[in-house]
């Protein structure tokens, strides 16, 4: 019996940094394991979701309205350097703050509808290794592919992210790391126009 090298390339695609990686590292250094864990499962949802609809033929529709495509690209861009900017201006002391929590399950999930990445590895995953059955087989295929997979890296970076707690204790160290991962975050925003 034979691995499907689709597993291989999805993890590698959702392991490497992307806005779900820092955004969750971030969330569990900032709130926690657990407070996290409605942003995790979020991500694994939507990208699963997302996976799914490419693997129906979504891309199909995004090359014949170009239009559409942009808009996904502008919003993408505004929320992410939205949300570079709540890094950028993080304060620990703050974080229990009202205002201040991590993403919902619905916010995360929603956020992989404009989260370039995800949609950049789904595409290539469905044109490079396409299944043998329908769009509805290969929908259920990609989907299932991207959410197992992705629950497992989520859970990686979310547990860095928590144990990074341990290494920021002090004002300095805790601006630093969060001035870094809103650097990143911004840098995926410029990255979607590529």
């Amino acid at each position: 019996m034979t691995l499907d090298p689709l597993y291989g390339f999805v993890f590698f695609g959702l392991f490497s940094p992307g806005p779900n990686v820092i955004l969750l590292t971030a969330s569990g250094a900032r709130f926690g394991f657990r407070p996290t864990l409605p942003h995790l499962f979020g991500v694994v949802l939507g990208v699963g979701v997302t996976a799914g609809l490419t693997g129906l033929g979504i891309a199909t529709l995004l090359a014949r309205a170009p239009m559409l495509e942009l808009a996904l690209k502008i919003a993408a861009s505004l929320w992410m350097l939205y949300m570079a900017w709540g890094l950028w201006t993080a304060d620990r002391r703050k974080r229990k703050a009202e205002r201040e929590r991590p993403m919902t399950l619905i916010e995360a999930a929603l956020f992989q509808w404009v989260n370039p990445k995800v949609w950049a590895v789904a595409l290539a995953a469905a044109s490079a290794y396409p299944g043998p059955g329908g769009p509805w087989s290969e929908a259920l295929r990609l989907g299932s592919a991207f959410s197992g997979l992705n629950l497992g890296v989520c859970l990686f970076w979310t547990s860095a992210g928590a144990l990074l707690t341990y290494l920021l204790t002090t004002p300095a160290a805790w601006r630093i790391f969060t001035r870094i991962m809103a650097i990143a975050l911004g840098s995926f925003s410029v990255m979607v126009f590529l």
